[in-house]
C-alpha cells in the first residue's frame, strides 16, 4: 500500500471540460488504485472550481488530469490558479494526455507536476506520486 502517515495516498482523477473519452482516466484510476492508492474517480465534464472543490473535501494528496481536448492550456492554469486560492499549496497537480513538449514545459513553469504522453506506464506515474507525496506534502 503507498501510505502516507499509516494512511493511503489520495489522489483525484479528473476529466475537465466537453472531453468524453475517459477510457485512459478509468484505466489509471484503477492502476493507481492497484498500487495501494485511494482513488477519487470524478467523472466526465467537471469544471475547474468542481474538481479544485473535490479536492480540498476529500482532503487529496493529488490531482491528476485527463485530457485529450486540446484544453490543457486553458484548464491545468486555471485549476493551479484555482489551488493556489485554496492554499492547496501542497497538492500535486499532475495529468497525462495529448500535450505538446513545449506546451508542458510551460505548464511546470506555472507549478503544474510531470504531464504524461501516451505510453507512459503505469508503474511510472504511480512511482511519481509516490514520490512526490512523500517529498512534498505537508502534514
Amino acid at each position: 500500500m503507498s501510505t502516507v502517515l499509516n494512511r493511503p495516498i489520495r489522489v483525484l482523477v479528473a476529466k475537465v471540460g466537453l472531453d468524453g473519452h475517459d477510457r485512459g482516466a478509468k484505466v489509471i484510476a484503477t492502476s493507481l488504485r492497484d498500487a495501494g492508492m485511494e482513488v477519487i474517480y470524478t467523472g466526465l465534464r467537471q469544471t475547474p472550481e468542481m474538481v479544485v472543490n473535490t479536492a480540498l473535501q476529500e482532503d487529496v494528496d493529488a490531482i491528476g488530469i485527463s485530457i485529450l481536448s486540446g484544453a490543457h492550456m486553458t484548464v491545468f492554469p486555471k485549476i493551479i490558479h484555482l489551488m493556489k486560492e485554496k492554499q492547496l499549496d501542497d497538492v500535486l497537480l499532475t495529468g497525462g494526455g495529448i500535450i505538446p513538449e513545449a506546451d508542458r514545459k510551460a505548464l511546470s513553469a506555472l507549478g503544474v507536476g510531470e504531464l504524461f504522453p501516451p505510453g507512459t506506464t503505469m508503474a511510472s506515474i504511480a512511482e511519481y506520486i509516490k514520490n512526490w507525496v512523500t517529498e512534498n506534502r505537508n502534514f
